[in-house]
C-alpha cells in the first residue's frame, strides 16, 4: 500500500486546527514568562497523535456506519473507498493510541516531573481525549451520531486544549483565559458545523444527527455566524479586561477572513464547501498567531 495513502488518510489539513489551541495556550504563557520549548514541542507532537487517531477512528466509524458512502459529497474516505481495509485501520488506531500515551505520558513528565497528583490528573485528562477521539464515530453508539460533537469540540480544542496547555507551562490556573480558550472552541466548532452542513444529507441517510441535520441548513448558517461572532467577542472582551496595549487588538485583522468563511457557507452549495474547511482552519491559527503576538507585544 501507498505511502500517501496514509497521508490522506491522515487529513492533514485539519492538523493547522489542532495546533491552534496548543498554539494559544504557548503564546499566553510566554506572556507570563513561562514559555518553554521542550514542553510546546511534545504538546505539539502528541496533540498531531490525537488529531491523526480522531481522523483515522472517523474514517474508521463513518465507514463503518454508513455515513461515508457513494454520495457523500466530501473527499472520498480511505475505508469506505477500499484503500484501506477495515482491519488495517484497526492496526492503525492502535497504533496511534500508543504513540498518544508514549509522548503524553513524556510531556507529563517533562512538565511535572514527580508532582504525582498534577500527573495522574492530566493522564487522566489524556486518556479522555483518546477515548473521545475515538468514540465519536466508533463504537455501538458513537456520541457523534446524536449531535455531541460539537460539545466535545468545545472542551477539547477549547477549554482542555488551551487551559490545559497553559497549566503545563505556568502550572496555574486563570480563570480570564477561558476566554480565548472559548475562541480557540468556537471557531473549533465551525470547522466541524461546516463539515456536518456539507454532509447534511449523507448524514441524515446514515442516522447521524448532527447539529446541521436537526436544525436544518439555514439555522446551521445562522448558527455558524453565532460562532464566529462569539469567538471574535471572547478575544475582544479578553483584551478589553487585561488591557495593556494597542497591541493586543492585532488579531482583529483576522475578522476579514472569518466575515468571508461565514458568506461562503451562507451563499455556497455543499458541493462548494469542502475548501471552506480548510480556509476555516487556517484563519483560526492565524487568528492564534496575531492575538498571540499581540500578547507578547504588550
Amino acid at each position: 500500500m501507498e505511502i500517501k495513502t496514509w497521508i490522506s488518510a491522515f487529513r492533514l489539513r485539519t492538523l493547522p486546527l489542532a495546533l491552534a489551541c496548543i498554539g494559544m495556550g504557548g503564546f499566553l504563557a510566554a506572556s507570563q514568562g513561562a514559555f518553554r520549548w521542550d514542553i510546546f514541542l511534545l504538546c505539539a507532537f502528541t496533540t498531531i497523535f490525537l488529531q491523526i487517531l480522531s481522523n483515522l477512528a472517523n474514517d474508521y466509524g463513518d465507514s463503518i456506519h454508513g455515513a461515508d458512502h457513494d454520495g457523500r459529497k466530501g473527499p472520498s474516505r480511505a475505508v469506505q473507498s477500499g484503500a484501506i481495509s477495515p482491519e488495517q485501520m484497526r492496526t492503525a488506531l492502535m497504533v496511534f493510541v500508543v504513540l498518544c500515551l508514549v509522548s503524553g505520558i513524556g510531556l507529563l513528565w517533562v512538565a511535572f516531573g514527580w508532582n504525582w497528583n498534577a500527573f495522574l490528573f492530566f493522564f487522566g485528562l489524556g486518556v479522555l481525549s483518546i477515548l473521545a477521539a475515538i468514540a465519536y464515530t466508533v463504537g455501538r453508539k458513537p456520541y457523534g451520531y446524536i449531535g455531541l460533537g460539537d460539545v466535545s469540540v468545545l472542551i477539547f480544542f477549547g477549554l482542555v486544549g488551551v487551559m490545559g496547555s497553559v497549566y503545563l507551562f505556568t502550572q496555574e490556573v486563570n480563570p480570564l483565559q477561558i476566554l480565548p480558550a472559548l475562541s480557540c472552541g468556537f471557531f473549533s466548532m465551525g470547522v466541524l458545523n461546516i463539515n456536518n452542513i456539507r454532509d447534511i444529507e449523507s448524514d441524515r441517510k446514515a442516522g447521524k444527527f448532527s447539529i446541521p441535520v436537526r436544525i436544518g441548513r439555514d439555522k446551521a448558517v445562522a448558527y455558524h455566524w453565532f460562532l464566529l461572532v462569539a469567538g471574535i467577542s471572547s478575544a475582544f472582551i479578553y483584551n478589553l479586561i487585561a488591557y495593556a496595549s494597542p497591541w493586543q487588538f492585532i488579531f482583529l485583522l483576522s475578522v476579514p477572513l472569518f466575515i468571508r468563511n461565514g458568506i461562503a457557507v451562507q451563499s455556497k452549495t455543499e458541493h462548494e464547501l469542502d475548501p471552506y474547511l480548510k480556509q476555516m482552519a487556517l484563519s483560526t491559527l492565524l487568528f492564534v498567531l496575531l492575538f498571540g503576538f499581540g500578547q507578547l507585544l504588550n
